[in-house]
């Protein structure tokens, strides 16, 4: 069933552009949008699903550039035993830790609670990078199935790395050509420092025989830099380089902290994309972003803190000021950076008829000119109030139609302590 938005305020969300009316949106995956002025026609469309827009906002809905499902279930855990002394402790000891002991249902469970946080933030697309190392076959299929269930677009891939053995390696490349035979993703690795010459090269292979793009982080600390220095004599973008994996358009590099100028000269020169994920970078105290010469082709993400895009382009804002001088536009750019991404390589679920509307009551004016500064200091979550994916109505005076979270959440309380009590045993 179509929508019909009346008395809509609509931005356009490349060029900022404010038009008002009656707005039409056609379900389906390559579903438009287009204005009714006839009064026959609003007439008609009234017959419709029907959202009165009256003094609020609508706009093309957002999207995640960099996404970790498999750490929903960690808000509010108990610390680990020993308090990680750097960055490798941290993966070692907590994500490493949590990533061991994921199962079927606690990966289905993340991604739900995902996907109902995504929906709730006005986010319809999600792009993530999953790990599970004692269940990897199917686990992307889990995590795309429960997406689907709410309505949720995605692209998924498995984080290969031989941190846990060749073996464990091997499989996660398998668990990603069996996936991508079926539907759109990545190829995943995890970082440099855990993947060797063979896992990269077998990756690479998957990547070309697939037409598809690596997903991985690059220099998100200073030991992925002294790692592939000490092992293979040279930085960490020039191994990757190398390789093949800059060489995609569908590549996305996440983090990319530590570079120096020839690398990140190297990147701007190449198609892949990079995504920022400042928020992340704070909490593990590993460096502040900065975009200076890697070119225009950078996205946000939350790095699986959250799947709020709204507070991750805020945290970038405010945290720029200092590491790079950011001004609004900089940021909301880079905030919708990642349609262009989808856009450009052909993916599907991220058409035009995927919108959010805002009840944004501003006590100030709010035009073409100034929303980037609203974008910044305005608004938040809690002005989302409605969300359409592909033309349906996933989420309507802020309750999503399609899951009872209720429920999800019930179980996924259960399923979050049997995941923290496995914990201990690892």
């Amino acid at each position: 069933m179509d929508i019909l938005l009346k008395n809509t305020t609509f931005i356009e969300w490349d060029t900022l552009n404010f038009r008002t009316g009656d707005l039409l949106v056609e379900e389906g995956p390559k579903g438009s949008i287009r204005w009714v002025t006839d009064e026959k026609e609003v007439a008609e469309a009234s017959r419709h699903e029907v959202i009165d827009c009256s003094g609020k906002l609508v706009t093309r809905s957002f999207a995640v550039g960099h996404h970790h499902v498999y750490s929903a279930l960690a808000r509010g855990m108990p610390p680990p035993p020993k308090p990680p002394a750097d960055f490798r402790e941290i993966l070692k000891y907590i994500w490493w830790t949590l990533d061991k002991s994921l199962d079927s249902d606690t990966i289905r469970y993340s991604a739900l609670a995902t996907a109902i946080a995504a929906a709730k933030a006005g986010a319809t697309f999600v792009i993530d990078h999953h790990a599970s190392p004692n269940c990897i076959e199917g686990s992307l299929d889990i995590i795309a199935d429960a997406f689907d269930e709410v309505g949720i677009s995605h692209l998924l891939c498995y984080e290969a790395t031989d941190r846990d053995g060749t073996d464990k390696a091997r499989k996660g490349l398998e668990e990603t050509e069996r996936y991508l035979q079926q539907r759109q993703g990545l190829v995943g690795l995890h970082a440099s420092f855990t993947v060797g010459p063979k896992t990269l090269q077998k990756a690479m292979a998957l990547m070309q025989q697939y037409n598809s793009g690596i997903h991985m982080h690059l220099a998100e600390d200073r030991y992925d830099q002294d790692h592939c220095l000490q092992t293979y004599y040279q930085q960490v973008t020039q191994r990757l380089n190398e390789a093949g994996v800059l060489d995609s358009p569908k590549t996305i590099l996440v983090h990319g902290l530590h570079l120096d100028a020839r690398e990140r000269k190297m990147i701007k020169k190449k198609p892949c994309w990079i995504v920022e994920n400042m928020e992340s970078n704070l909490k593990n105290k590993v460096g502040c972003f900065t975009s200076q010469g890697l070119g225009d082709n950078i996205m946000l993400g939350t790095d699986g803190m959250h799947s709020d895009m709204l507070r991750s382009a805020k945290a970038a804002f405010f945290a720029g000021q200092t590491c790079e001088k950011l001004d609004f536009m900089s940021v909301y750019q880079r905030f919708r950076n990642v349609h262009r991404y989808l856009a450009q390589n052909n993916f599907a679920g991220d058409s035009e008829n995927n919108l959010v509307v805002l009840d944004y009551d501003s006590p100030t004016e709010v035009n073409q000119n100034n929303f980037p500064g609203h974008f910044i200091f305005g608004l938040n979550t809690s002005h989302v109030t409605d969300v359409i994916a592909k033309g349906k109505l996933l989420v309507k005076n802020r309750q999503v139609q399609t899951i009872d979270t209720e429920s999800v959440f019930k179980e996924s309380k259960k399923h979050a302590a049997r995941l923290w009590k496995k914990m201990k045993k690892h």
